[in-house]
């Protein structure tokens, strides 16, 4: 085995993805690796992880633990749905997810597949709902939709002595010394390309706040610094994968530093939220189907469309799960407040970016294509893997229903018509957890169809939709929304 193989620190390139496990046992052994961790997704939405010694395991010690995986307790990583009584479950270690841990130079880590006592993949995982969801589609369509994330993030710092500050709201795309998050944003930068070789750029967003006026002492008076990583996309898998080790990461490399990050989906009315855009595109034997020839957008493409509005509510159950979620889709604030689509409008719920220069050669139309369109109602509170997954649905519907082009037509607004009175005669989104919770249940027979989400999965959403409202009723009616706003700033 060649040492150039593997750089430490990268997750699945395509050496590593193909190695056996044979070759896996020699790696541990030659790389004298003390440790193996497996890591895997809660119904919190974040990874978690068990440690595994592996120094002076046998070989035969080794395979066991690749092959059953190891058992860990369901009813404390499912909570609610999977009873105490009956918890055991089993993570898998999936070998083509292997990476050295970024911050644990002799650990390999492993992304797992919960399994059942029969050996099956366990229903109720997030990831196996993605997986079918995904499947799915594909299967009855004969495409693939691809998705790629805009992970947006606060990082809050307390700043002394330092001269180089900005006004309120004016962080767009600004440079050092300006912003001195930006050193933590390149090292999580290059770490995830070479985790996921998906990394689109990164780049300083519009919220700036020079000192947060918050009760909670980790905000108070701090620095507060909008970042932003965006991905290529990737199979459906895959992007959600790639967005829930970028929070980890994320999250790592802020704490190695004294700094606080979070995916809050709002923390000042005066600043813009933290958004989880998801850009979108149908591909068929690898080749992007988004637009025709003459460069519009492709029956397919309009379809999607005409899904994504049909099930708009939805997508806010998955995406949108805190109270603060609701104070960021708010006009003004470059966020949807409601259903419809548009050209390059960013107050709009679903955009059609511009997908290439007009300088370049070929440009639309050619098979080289990029066109996505983007759903622009996620937040930083969003549940990843099941928010993709009910994507998946929707456009599974679109294709379903003829119909969904209608919708497409109906939801449009074009450039020329862009206004806040034509804005308002489209329906609008919902406006509390509650409202979304509600919408969800009139919605669910569909995802619960062909078993793609498990009728536990959706009440779970409800509930916490419905406690989360009920958890913010005293800071409603004292009007203290900053209480709202920073009442839980690592919620997935």
């Amino acid at each position: 085995m060649k040492e150039e193989l593997i750089n430490r620190g990268q997750i699945a390139p395509q050496e590593l993805q193909e190695f056996s496990l044979d070759e896996f046992i020699q790696f541990i052994g030659d790389y004298k690796l003390k440790r193996i961790s497996f890591r895997y997704l809660a119904l919190d939405g974040r990874l978690k992880q068990l440690i595994i010694p592996v120094e002076r395991l046998s070989r035969k010690e080794l395979e066991k633990i690749f092959i059953e995986g190891q058992r860990v307790d369901g009813s404390s990583l499912y909570p609610g749905i999977i009873n105490a009584y009956d918890s055991d479950i089993y993570v898998i270690p999936d070998l083509a997810t292997a990476f050295l841990d970024p911050f644990d130079q002799e650990n390999l880590a492993f992304i797992c597949h919960y399994r059942d006592k029969n050996g099956q993949p366990a229903p109720f995982a997030l990831d196996t709902i993605l997986k079918k969801a995904a499947a799915l589609f594909e299967k009855t369509t004969n495409l693939e939709i691809w998705a790629g994330g805009e992970l947006e993030f606060y990082l809050i710092h307390q700043v002394e002595g330092f001269n180089y500050t900005l006004d309120q709201q004016k962080g767009y795309h600004e440079s050092s010394p300006f912003i001195i998050g930006l050193d933590l944003l390149k090292e999580a930068a290059e770490i995830l390309q070479r985790l996921t070789g998906s990394v689109k750029y990164v780049h300083s967003e519009v919220g700036f706040s020079p000192a947060l006026e918050s009760e909670n002492p980790l905000l108070a008076g701090k620095r507060v610094e909008q970042l932003e990583i965006e991905f290529d996309t990737a199979s459906l898998l895959k992007a959600a994968d790639y967005l829930v080790l970028a929070r980890w990461i994320l999250r790592n490399l802020g704490a190695k530093r004294g700094m606080l990050v979070t995916f809050a989906p709002k923390l000042d009315e005066g600043i813009a939220g933290n958004g989880l855009h998801i850009h979108l595109e149908l591909k068929k034997d690898n080749q992007n189907m988004m637009i025709n020839p003459d460069g519009k957008l492709a029956e397919e493409a309009l379809k999607i469309i005409g899904g994504l509005c049909e099930f708009s509510d939805c997508f806010l159950a998955f995406g949108n799960t805190q109270a603060s979620s609701y104070h960021r889709l708010v006009p003004n604030h470059e966020a949807p407040t409601r259903v419809f689509w548009s050209d390059h409008n960013r107050s709009a719920l679903i955009r059609v970016p511009l997908s290439f220069s007009p300088k370049t050669s070929g440009g639309v139309g050619q098979n080289t294509s990029r066109q996505t369109v983007e759903l622009r109602s996620p937040d930083g509170s969003a549940l990843i893997h099941p928010l993709l997954a009910a994507i998946a649905l929707a456009a599974q519907w679109a294709f379903e229903e003829e119909k969904s082009l209608e919708i497409a037509s109906q939801f449009y607004l074009p450039q020329s018509g862009l206004s806040q009175p034509l804005e308002d005669k489209f329906p609008p989104l919902p406006t509390s957890c509650s409202e979304a919770a509600q919408l969800l249940k009139e919605k669910r027979s569909y995802l619960e169809k062909n078993g793609v989400f498990p009728a536990e999965i959706i009440d779970y959403m409800i509930q916490l939709l419905e406690k989360e409202d009920l958890a913010v009723i005293t800071e409603e009616r004292g009007g203290d929304v900053r209480k709202i706003l920073h009442r839980d700033l690592h919620r997935h």
